[in-house]
């Protein structure tokens, strides 16, 4: 699954620029602000929310601006209310593409996507065309130097995961998204005995079936995945791609 690991280092990267700029910020807080208004304000109550707060903490999200997106939330400070959605859709080479959408205006959001998928040669889709391509996860990526695949596999199991494999060069550790924190928790204290940081972790949407692309089509499909996650209302993008060698060793443009 290297377009899993291709497709999620671009994001990283993207993630330390946006930040720098404040516009992950927004999006986090948008997060926050939904998950405290559907959950409360607990996030030992409020995976959801603890989710939120554990990603913008990763994103060195001030303090101040948690508890502020909290208390929003939770109806304690004016503001509008957000809503969770997920759309569904088509890009180059008919990959499915899913989109995990944070919007205070749906009627603004939809042809803004929509007008995004068409200008890379792909288009959305109805509810349900795409999603069963997908299983929800928890999962964790660290290099897959520093460790046999069998003495992280031991840890996992130990920690609650589900399943470990080799992704390129790094590990793919995945979970029940339920046990996503007491999993992280696990794996964090253990792996740091060893001396190996945990990469990135999320929860979200992995392919069941990745589908190889032409280098052509990979590189299409990256453009529309990138213009996708830089529109505020898109919290994450997903494609059920599988990039080609040659797409994966070029540069970053």
């Amino acid at each position: 699954m290297s377009g899993h690991s291709h497709w999620a280092g671009i994001k990283h990267k993207k993630a330390i620029v946006d930040a720098k700029r404040g516009k992950a910020f927004s999006k986090i807080a948008k997060l926050i602000i939904s998950a405290a208004r559907h959950g409360g304000p607990d996030p030992d109550a409020n995976l959801r929310l603890k989710y939120a707060i554990e990603k913008a903490r990763a994103a060195n999200m001030p303090k101040d601006n948690i508890e502020r997106a909290i208390k929003r939330g939770s109806g304690l400070e004016g503001g509008v209310e957000f809503v969770e959605i997920l759309y569904e859709g088509y890009g180059p080479g008919g990959v499915g593409v899913l989109l995990e959408i944070v919007t205070d205006n749906r009627n603004r959001t939809a042809p803004e996507i929509r007008k995004l998928f068409e200008k890379r040669g792909g288009a959305l889709a109805t509810s349900g065309s795409v999603q069963y391509r997908f299983e929800r996860k928890g999962s964790f990526a660290l290099p897959a130097g520093p460790i046999e695949e069998d003495a992280l596999l031991e840890i996992a199991l130990e920690a609650g995961a589900e399943d470990v494999r080799r992704d390129g060069e790094e590990f793919l550790v995945t979970c029940d998204p339920a046990e996503f924190m007491a999993v992280k928790e696990v794996l964090q204290e253990r792996l740091q005995k060893r001396g190996i940081e945990l990469g990135s972790s999320e929860i979200g949407y992995l392919p069941k079936s990745p589908v190889l692309l032409e280098p052509d089509v990979a590189r299409k499909l990256i453009a529309l995945l990138e213009d996708l996650e830089e529109h505020d209302d898109v919290d994450n993008a997903y494609s059920d791609a599988d990039f080609p060698p040659e797409v994966l060793g070029e540069p970053d443009k």
